[in-house]
C-alpha cells in the first residue's frame, strides 16, 4: 500500500519537485490543503485535497482545514500500539508517514512598514504549528519537514535506506520542527507584548562552531526567528569556515561601517575595536587610508566596506593577511582577483545598516537587555562652548571622529584628520591612559588633528595634553561637574570644544 504524505506549505519553494519525486520514485500518495493542493494540481501531480480526504470543507475562509481527527489521528498514531491501529481502522484513517509544513509569513508581515495589528494577526498560523508539533512528537513513526532546505536530504535518506528515513534523521527533523514553532511563537509574543515584564530569547542553530573565544569553549551560531536576516542572510563567496571571533568582529565592523553611507568608507577591525577607519573619494582610497592608519594592527584584521568591492580595492586587499572582508557586493573581476587568497573569507551583505534593536548580556542568574545604541549624531544639536568656532571642515571632521569613537571600547579616545583615524585609545581603565595611547599612535600627525572622547573630561589635564600634541578641536559629551575647567583650558589654548550632550560608553 502506498504511503501517505501531507503537504501544506506557505513557502512553496521546491515543493513541486519534492512531491513529484515522492510520487514517482517512492510510491507516496499526496494530500494537501488550499494553495498547496492547487500548486501540485497545476503541476500535473495526483493530489487529494484535505477537505476531500476528511469529508469536511474548509471553513472560516480557510482558518479551519487541517484541524480534523483524520489528519491528527494519522499523524499522532503510534504504529507499535495495537489500540492505535484499531482506532485508525475503525475511523478509516490512514497513517501519515510524512508531514511537510511551513508557516504563514508572520515575521515578514510585521516587518513591512505600516502593517496593522489586524493584518499581523491574520498571519498567525494555527493549523500549521499544530501539525508540526504533532508530527515532531511522533518522530518515532514519521518524518516532519519544515524547511525547503531539508527536502533533498530527506530524499537522499529514502534512497539510501530502502525508502525509509532513519530514526536519527527523523529525530533531527523533529528538533527542527519544535525549534521552528518555538521561534514562531516567540516572534508573535514579542510583537503582541505591550510591557517589558517578560523577555524571551530563542533561535535556530545554524551551525556548530569549532570553538568560542578560546579552543576550550564550545560554541554555536544561532539565527533569530524563522527568516534569515543579518549575518544569517549573508553570502560567503569564498574562504574558510567562519569562527566565533570572526562573527563577533564582523558585527563590530558592520556597526561602524553603517555610520557611513554617503561617501566610500572602510574600516579595519581587531578584537572589536577599529584600528583604522577612513572615508575617501573612491573605495580603494578609503581602504588604503584605513589600512595605513595602523598597518601593524591591520594584519589579520576584519575589513568592512560600504561599497561593492571593485578590482582596484581587491588588488589592495590581497596584499596582506586578512581574516574576513564584508561588503554589499563584489564585482566579478574583483572576485576573480581575490580567489588567489583562497583562505580569505569574503562575504557579501547587501544591507549592512540593519542590526539588532536590543543588546543582551548574560549575567549570573539572568541577563541584561538594553536598547541598541542607534542614536544618530546631529551636529545641529551640539553646543560649541569655546570662543573659537569650528570651520565647516573642522565640524565635518569632528562628526567623523565622533561616529568612530562611538564604536571604540570605553574609555575611548579617537584622533582623526582628513576623515582618517590617526590614533585610537581603547578599553583603558582611565581616560588619561587612552589619551596617551591615542596621541602616541598619532605621533607628529596629531598636529592640526581632531580628538573625540566617548565620555566627559572630569579634569582639564587631558585637554592640555591634547593641545600640547597639536590637537586643535575636541568633541566630547560634556556633563561633568567640572566641564567649565575643560572649557576654560580650551579657550586659553585656542582650541575648539564641542559638547554633544550624549555619550557612547561601550563596555
Amino acid at each position: 500500500m502506498a504511503r501517505l504524505a501531507l503537504l501544506s506549505v506557505s513557502n512553496k519553494t521546491g515543493i513541486v519537485d519534492l512531491a513529484r519525486r515522492l510520487v514517482e520514485e517512492f510510491n507516496f500518495d499526496l494530500i494537501s490543503s488550499g494553495g498547496t493542493a492547487q500548486t501540485l494540481k497545476d503541476a500535473g501531480l495526483p493530489v487529494t485535497k484535505v477537505s476531500d480526504y476528511t469529508g469536511s470543507p474548509e471553513i472560516l475562509g480557510g482558518r479551519v482545514k487541517t484541524l480534523h481527527p483524520r489528519i491528527h489521528g494519522g499523524i499522532l498514531a503510534r504504529r507499535d500500539i495495537p489500540q492505535h491501529l484499531t482506532d485508525l481502522e475503525n475511523n478509516q484513517i490512514r497513517p501519515i508517514d510524512l508531514v511537510v509544513v511551513n508557516l504563514y509569513p508572520f515575521e515578514e508581515t510585521i516587518a513591512k512598514p505600516g502593517v496593522t495589528l489586524s493584518e499581523a494577526v491574520e498571519q498567525i498560523d494555527i493549523g500549521g504549528p499544530a501539525m508540526l508539533r504533532a508530527a515532531s512528537k511522533n518522530f518515532a513513526h514519521l518524518t516532519v519537514l519544515c524547511d525547503p532546505a531539508q527536502y533533498e536530504e530527506y530524499l537522499q535518506e529514502l534512497g539510501q535506506n530502502n525508502g525509509t528515513a532513519s530514526l536519527e534523521f527523523r529525530q533531527k527533523c523533529a528538533l527542527k520542527g519544535f525549534s521552528h514553532t518555538a521561534s514562531y511563537d516567540q516572534a508573535i509574543a514579542a510583537y503582541l507584548s505591550q510591557s517589558s515584564q517578560e523577555y524571551s530569547l530563542s533561535g535556530q542553530q545554524l551551525q556548530s562552531l569549532r570553538y568560542g573565544e578560546n579552543p576550550h569553549q564550545p560554541a554555536a551560531w544561532y539565527q533569530s526567528g524563522t527568516t534569515p536576516t543579518g549575518w544569517a542572510a549573508a553570502t560567503k563567496l569564498q574562504g574558510k569556515e567562519l569562527s566565533y571571533n570572526n562573527l563577533v568582529d564582523l558585527e563590530a565592523a558592520r556597526r561602524i561601517i553603517a555610520e557611513f553611507t554617503d561617501t566610500p568608507a572602510a574600516t579595519v577591525i581587531k578584537h572589536t575595536n577599529p584600528c583604522g577607519v577612513a572615508m575617501g573619494t573612491t573605495l580603494v582610497e578609503a581602504y588604503q587610508k584605513a589600512f595605513n592608519a595602523d598597518s601593524v594592527s591591520a594584519f589579520g584584521g576584519i575589513v568592512a566596506l560600504n561599497r561593492p568591492i571593485d578590482a582596484a580595492t581587491a588588488n589592495e586587499l590581497k596584499k596582506t593577511f586578512l581574516e574576513c572582508v564584508v561588503a554589499p557586493s563584489c564585482e566579478p573581476e574583483a572576485q576573480e582577483i581575490l580567489a588567489a587568497k583562497s583562505k580569505l573569507r569574503i562575504l557579501t551583505l547587501p544591507d549592512l545598516s540593519s542590526g539588532p534593536q536590543d543588546t543582551v548580556k548574560a549575567i549570573a542568574g539572568g541577563f541584561l537587555v538594553q536598547a541598541a545604541d542607534n542614536a544618530v549624531a546631529d551636529p545641529s544639536q551640539w553646543q560649541i562652548v569655546t570662543e573659537r568656532q569650528p570651520t565647516p571642515d573642522e565640524l565635518a571632521e569632528l562628526l567623523f571622529a565622533w561616529k568612530v569613537c562611538k564604536h571604540v571600547k570605553s574609555n575611548a579616545i579617537v584622533i582623526t584628520s582628513d576623515r582618517t583615524t590617526l590614533g585610537v585609545g581603547a578599553g583603558q581603565m582611565n581616560r588619561v591612559g587612552s589619551v596617551k595611547i591615542a596621541l602616541e599612535q598619532a605621533g607628529d600627525k596629531a598636529q592640526g588633528a581632531i580628538l573625540a572622547s566617548d565620555g566627559f573630561f572630569p579634569f582639564d589635564d587631558s585637554v592640555k595634553t591634547a593641545a600640547a600634541a597639536g590637537i586643535t578641536a575636541i568633541v566630547q559629551p560634556g556633563g561633568s561637574l567640572r566641564d567649565q575647567d575643560s572649557i576654560k583650558a580650551a579657550n586659553e589654548l585656542g582650541l575648539v570644544m564641542v559638547l554633544t550632550g550624549i555619550r557612547h560608553f561601550l563596555h
